[in-house]
């Protein structure tokens, strides 16, 4: 039996990764702002076929960022966008909230990866070996990739957000606290997109 045991110790120990096996990067967008879903993405990078210029998405020009979202989903082993809803944000708080589209965004991969890298100090719960490295989506290019794709979708949905609510200026500050934003707020009071966990908006239904 100790023997077995000895084995078996052995066998673990060499589960872990060392640069084998598929990687994949982790990140998010829209922690700040006060409207809209957090979105996640998990991308596993196909080494035979590189995407160059990858960098952290808040770096690059919207025109830049739209062309390697179409490059990145082009060439990329596979790739999963997920996000948590207002609902969601407003029930476990922004934090709990974003490890949650985080983790979905790693379990809705085709294909299960040895080692996950997440942007940032946090790692939401998984069953697969992670890391966080701080600014990670401008040190690891497959952290690159997954925050392009979470800054696109949400910047998308922010522009859907503007059509139904062209009061609001989603289209131009993305839902975040800019001066804009508030005075609409103040104006027109709180849509149905809006986070009423966050201060501002909370301030305005209390008010009403």
């Amino acid at each position: 039996m100790r023997s077995q045991k000895s084995s078996m110790a052995f066998e673990q120990l060499g589960l872990d990764w060392n640069g084998q096996g598929l990687m994949a990067g982790v990140d998010e967008a829209g922690r700040g702002p006060l409207a809209g879903p957090v979105v996640a993405a998990a991308v596993m990078l196909n080494d035979a076929e590189p995407v160059l210029g990858l960098a952290d998405s808040k770096v690059l020009t919207e025109k830049r960022r739209e062309r390697l979202f179409d490059e990145i989903r082009a060439k990329a082993l596979c790739f999963c966008i997920a996000e948590a809803s207002v609902e969601e944000i407003d029930r476990l708080n922004i934090l709990q909230a974003t490890m949650l589209a985080m983790r979905r965004a790693v379990e809705g991969l085709r294909l299960k990866p040895s080692m996950v890298l997440v942007d940032g100090n946090r790692l939401p719960i998984l069953k697969i070996a992670a890391e966080a490295i701080v600014k990670g989506d401008a040190k690891v290019p497959a952290i690159s990739a997954a925050s392009i794709l979470a800054k696109v979708t949400r910047d998308r949905q922010c522009l859907q957000m503007a059509e139904a609510y062209p009061d609001y200026g989603f289209a131009k500050h993305k839902g975040y606290p800019t001066a804009e934003h508030l005075a609409a707020l103040q104006a027109h009071g709180v849509t149905p997109w809006h986070r009423r966990s966050f201060g501002p908006v909370r301030s305005v239904l209390e008010a009403k």
